[in-house]
C-alpha cells in the first residue's frame, strides 16, 4: 500500500509557521499585507480569492481585496497595479488568473514591482529561481510541491524526476526546483508532444503530474515503487454527487495508488500547499521590504 501525502497537515504546519512569524514581525513594527485583485465574475476565481483572503484574516495578515468589473481596461487595471506598487501597507500583489480575454496578463505580471509579485511569475524572479537566489519568489504550487516531498522523507538527490506539463506556473517552476544544488535530481520536462510519453514517464523515480488531462496518467505509466505528485485538479461530470461533479486530478488515482510508493490525492493533497506558500511568500515580501 502507498503512503498518502496528507497536504491538508502539511499546509496547516506551514500555516502555523506562518501565523508565528506574522507575530515577529507585528512585534518588530511591520504588519504584512496582502493585496488581491480579481477582475470579472468568474466563479472558480472568486472562490480561490475567498480563500486567500480568509487565510489572511486568520493569520493575522492585512489583506485588500479589490474586484472590478469584467469590461475594466488593461488601462484601467495597469493603473490599479499601479497604485498597489507605491503603497506601502502592501507588501505582496496578486492578480487572479485568468483575467477576462481582452487583458494582456503578461504585461500585467510585468507591471507588478518584482518586490512584491508573490506568484513568482515576473521575469525578474523567474530568472533569480534559474539563478537559485533567496531574494526570489518561487511559484506557489512547485513550492509546495517540494515542501509536500520534503514533509514525506522523499529523497529527490541523484533521483530521475520526470515533470508532465511546462507551464510557467507549474512545469517549469517545478523542473528548476528539482534540478538545483539542494534537490540534485535529474530532470526531463514532458509534455503533450513528447514521443512514447507513457515510456518517458516510466523512467521516473519522480513523477509530476501537472497537464490539465483528467485522470491521463495510468497505472502502467508509473514505475513501481516510484513517488507521484498529482498538481491537476479537473472537474469531472458525475450524476450520483449532489453538486453534479467530481474532483479528480492528471493521475487515475485509484488504479495507480497501489503501484507507487507515494502519492498526493486530489483533492487534498497539492492543492491545499499553494495557499499556505502565497502567505510564505507575502511574509518573505514583507521581510526584504522592510530591510
Amino acid at each position: 500500500m502507498s503512503k498518502r501525502i496528507d497536504g491538508k497537515a502539511v499546509a496547516a504546519a506551514v500555516l502555523d509557521e506562518c501565523r508565528a512569524e506574522v507575530g515577529e514581525l507585528v512585534g518588530r513594527g511591520v504588519k504584512p499585507g496582502l493585496a488581491v485583485v480579481l477582475v470579472g465574475e468568474d466563479p472558480a476565481s472568486q472562490v480561490y480569492v475567498g480563500s486567500k483572503v480568509r487565510t489572511c484574516g486568520e493569520l493575522g495578515i492585512h489583506s485588500r481585496k479589490i474586484e472590478l468589473p469584467a469590461e475594466t481596461s488593461q488601462e484601467e487595471l495597469l493603473a490599479v497595479v499601479a497604485e498597489l506598487n507605491a503603497d506601502p501597507a502592501i507588501h505582496g500583489i496578486l492578480v487572479q488568473s485568468p483575467p477576462p480575454p481582452h487583458i494582456d496578463e503578461e504585461a500585467v505580471v510585468r507591471t507588478i514591482d518584482p518586490r512584491k509579485d508573490v506568484d513568482g511569475f515576473h521575469p525578474e524572479n523567474v530568472a533569480k529561481l534559474v539563478l537559485e537566489d533567496p531574494t526570489g519568489f518561487v511559484p506557489c504550487t512547485p513550492a509546495g510541491c517540494m515542501r509536500l516531498l520534503e514533509s514525506a522523507g522523499i529523497e529527490t538527490s541523484g533521483k530521475e524526476a520526470v515533470v508532465v506539463g511546462r507551464s510557467m506556473i507549474v512545469g517549469k517552476p517545478m523542473a528548476m526546483l528539482l534540478v538545483a544544488k539542494d534537490a540534485n535530481a535529474t530532470v526531463t520536462i514532458a509534455h503533450s508532444r513528447t514521443a512514447d510519453l507513457p515510456a518517458v514517464c516510466r523512467r521516473a523515480d519522480i513523477l509530476v503530474a501537472a497537464v490539465g488531462r483528467p485522470e491521463m496518467i495510468k497505472a502502467d505509466w508509473v514505475k513501481p515503487g516510484a513517488v507521484v505528485v498529482d498538481v491537476g485538479i479537473n472537474r469531472v461530470d458525475d450524476a450520483t454527487r449532489k453538486r453534479g461533479y467530481r474532483l479528480v486530478g492528471d493521475v487515475a488515482f485509484d488504479e495507480v495508488e497501489a503501484k507507487c510508493a507515494a502519492i498526493t490525492p486530489v483533492p487534498g493533497g497539492v492543492g491545499p500547499m499553494t495557499i499556505a506558500m502565497l502567505m510564505k511568500n507575502t511574509l518573505q515580501a514583507a521581510r526584504q521590504l522592510a530591510g
